[in-house]
């Protein structure tokens, strides 16, 4: 059965989708079977895995307001056992077409579900903000992978997030978890990145990752070339830390 695990965080610009693309990509590298859900209207984290949708080719749009079950929108990357579902512009709609739906909040459990002992990973990249999308991402999960940027308000923000999480196990009786935090665009030359750091790993202890993510060049231009950052530039910093995570995230989900 495998694992699904929403990357969420309210604030845009965290490295959200980097990492959806990135850990996914490693994850299939260490021959584990990854499907990756975009989620969000931008679809950035299928189009850095090299996938081009036309507009009548199937979406998570598709899967979150019809019947369209997940395997017909399922797409097969050019990467080791690694799949996507990709996002797409109209799921910019799809939040006011689902408000009259029934059990609207469990719609991409539903069919997450369909699939879900084909995959050891089930990665969900979420839209930057806390509606019904990012909603039904987190009730379709166990647990949330949360980046965060190392920058003056990164706490707020990850405050705001926890409780939301919190909510969503009291209000629909889900046994979400946390399954990570990150720190990302790590600048060494700064004395913020360590305060954030310290400040992060002070309040959260062991569910951060001992993995941080620097700011990387090579990191910012692979999406431009479609491919994730072990093909673009397997050499770079950014590469071996996105690699370090994958065995993380691995290690702590062993049986």
């Amino acid at each position: 059965m495998g694992k699904v695990i929403a990357i969420a965080n309210q604030k845009g610009g965290v490295g959200k989708t980097t990492t959806a693309v990135n850990l996914s990509a490693y994850l299939g590298q260490k021959k584990k079977n990854v499907l990756v859900v975009d989620a969000d209207p931008q679809g950035n984290t299928t189009s850095g895995l090299g996938i081009s949708i036309k507009d009548d080719d199937l979406s998570t749009y598709d899967c979150l307001v019809s019947d369209t079950p997940l395997s017909d929108a399922i797409i097969e990357t050019e990467y080791s056992n690694l799949a996507v579902c990709p996002g797409a512009m109209a799921l910019a709609g799809a939040e006011i077409e689902m408000v009259s739906l029934k059990h609207r909040e469990f719609k991409l459990k539903e069919k997450i579900e369909q699939v879900r002992e084909r995959f050891d990973f089930i990665i969900i990249d979420c839209p930057p903000s806390l509606g019904l999308i990012t909603l039904n991402s987190l009730c379709a999960a166990d647990s949330v992978l949360i980046p965060i940027q190392c920058e003056y308000y990164a706490l707020e923000g990850l405050s705001q997030l926890t409780r939301t999480i919190k909510n969503v196990k009291q209000t629909f009786g889900t046994s979400l978890k946390i399954e990570g935090i990150l720190l990302t665009m790590y600048d060494g030359r700064t004395k913020l990145s360590g305060q954030v750091e310290s400040e992060v790993r002070k309040y959260f202890g062991a569910a951060v990752y001992k993995t941080v993510i620097p700011r990387n060049v090579r990191l910012s231009e692979a999406p431009s070339y479609g491919q994730p950052i072990m093909v673009f530039d397997k050499n770079s910093k950014g590469a071996k830390c996105y690699k370090k995570l994958a065995a993380e995230v691995i290690n702590k989900n062993k049986a």
